[in-house]
């Protein structure tokens, strides 16, 4: 009941005025951090094609123009609110900074249940919120730069493009106007799964280190652990896969918007996603067990659980009843400031949203990257590593005396293509900002938990952005 009316703003503030007094910076530099830039809310009408006119209120906000172009997904979604928008532009910012990706924060929001429209109602939806980005100068590769979120996926920004491009004709860079697009057109390997496989390396680089893993009673590794999974979408299954198949989790519980399961043998990820595909549902999945309601698979005693649906999830009046002894927040806001006071009193360790969920934005950048120069990655150097990798192997067959088959010279002769790259870049990326994150909370005794050390380490970031590039008087 204490959640109703909660805002997710507000909850964000919350968090970042918790870690302001840590960070060394003077009042009027951390309100102009904290601070949202601009705001668009727009009402714009759309033909559906059968004759009626249906009037669309959307938004997209800027949080921080410290660096250009601001970035962030558009969700469509009948929950979509300022606040909402506000609150992710808001994380946006802090995420890039945690992540060294160049960007302002920013999110752009469309109040629809897109299950409610066809594709064609869609596509004109979509087209004409572009239109009102372009006409406002609130979209461009140097400006402002969306990406898929919940609701949207490559399709959408395939329209963006197509839509950007057409009002802007002739405009050479027009392609890095949004990321998350095919990548038959302009888009990038490994982006689909980015933020999932971003999630699995920032979950295995927090139960790295044995002191952490002590204090819950945890080895370290991931082999073995358990885990629960709330939300089937991309970032949900996604992890859920790569977690499975690459990190020997055993996942014993999934939920989802009909309902939540439980099996205590493992539930197996490829299977699942089949049967919801073939059925439309996960419940009646052989061998679980279905639970009471939705919500109840957050209260499974796991090691490790994450909540990849939407923000207010665990609140309050649940919080209490989460047993996880690790909480990965591969969702945007899912545990509310109240919430989290209850479960770091009772040991659990929070690996926040600004940082876990973070492979997308660092993917997105890669891909914008690739828009902005033209070239496939891999491409100058693929033949280049190839060669010499060969010329290695016959080297070490000459001295040795010894002869390497086809298959292990297939496998160390080939250069990296374009999703290597991708895949070890982001490992990169996770696995440096959580040591980041991590030392930030080590020095200093008084910050109290992972999250406040996550803002503290990504507000000066910001701040020393704002003093190095002249900004700030």
């Amino acid at each position: 009941m204490a959640d109703k009316h909660y805002s997710f703003f507000k909850g964000v503030e919350k968090n970042f005025e918790k870690a302001a007094p840590f960070t060394g910076l003077k009042k009027g530099l951390l309100e102009q951090i904290k601070a949202c830039n601009a705001v668009f809310r727009m009402m714009y009408p759309v033909e559906l094609g059968n004759g009626e006119i249906e009037v669309i209120e959307a938004y997209r906000v800027q949080h921080s123009n410290h660096r250009l172009p601001t970035k962030g997904g558009i969700r469509y979604s009948t929950a979509v609110n300022q606040d909402e928008v506000m609150a992710l532009a808001a994380l946006m910012t802090y995420k890039c900074a945690i992540v060294d990706v160049p960007f302002g924060g920013a999110k752009g929001g469309v109040k629809i249940d897109p299950r409610s429209y066809t594709e064609s109602q869609l596509e004109g939806i979509t087209r004409r919120y572009t239109t009102e980005l372009v006409r406002k100068n609130f979209i461009g590769p140097g400006l402002d730069v969306p990406a898929p979120d919940y609701g949207t996926g490559a399709r959408e920004m395939a329209w963006i493009m197509d839509t950007y491009s057409t009002l802007k004709h002739g405009e050479i860079n027009a392609a890095g106007c949004v990321t998350g697009k095919p990548v038959k057109q302009n888009g990038i390997r490994g982006r689909a799964e980015a933020t999932g496989r971003g999630v699995f390396y920032g979950i295995r680089e927090a139960c790295s280190y044995a002191d952490d893993m002590d204090k819950l009673g945890l080895t370290t590794g991931l082999q073995g652990k358990t885990m629960v999974i709330q939300g089937l979408g991309n970032v949900g299954s996604h992890t859920g896969l790569i977690s499975q198949k690459e990190g020997g989790v055993k996942i014993i519980g999934v939920a989802e918007y009909e309902g939540s399961i439980y099996k205590e043998d493992g539930i197996d990820m490829d299977t699942l996603l089949a049967f919801r595909k073939e059925t439309g549902s996960i419940m009646g999945f052989p061998g679980s067990t279905s639970l009471e309601h939705r919500g109840s698979a957050l209260e499974l005693e796991c090691d490790i659980l994450v909540p990849a649906a939407l923000e207010n999830q665990i609140n309050i009046d649940n919080a209490a009843n989460v047993k996880a002894k690790i909480i990965a927040e591969a969702a945007n806001g899912p545990v509310t400031p109240e919430a989290e006071e209850i479960l770091l009193e009772r040991g659990c360790l929070i690996i926040p949203d600004m940082y876990i969920n973070a492979g997308g934005v660092t993917v997105s950048y890669f891909e914008w990257l690739k828009n902005l120069s033209h070239i496939r990655f891999g491409r100058m150097q693929k033949r280049f590593d190839g060669n010499r990798y060969e010329k290695l192997i016959d080297l070490v067959a000459q001295l040795t005396g010894k002869e390497i088959g086809d298959i292990e010279r297939n496998v160390l002769a080939n250069g990296a293509d374009e999703i290597d790259l991708v895949r070890s870049g982001l490992e990169e990326t996770m696995v440096v900002a959580y040591q980041g994150i991590r030392k930030t909370w080590q020095e200093n005794e008084n910050i109290p938990d992972l999250r406040t050390a996550a803002f503290v380490y990504s507000i000066r970031k910001i701040g020393s952005d704002y003093m190095t590039l002249g900004i700030w008087p």
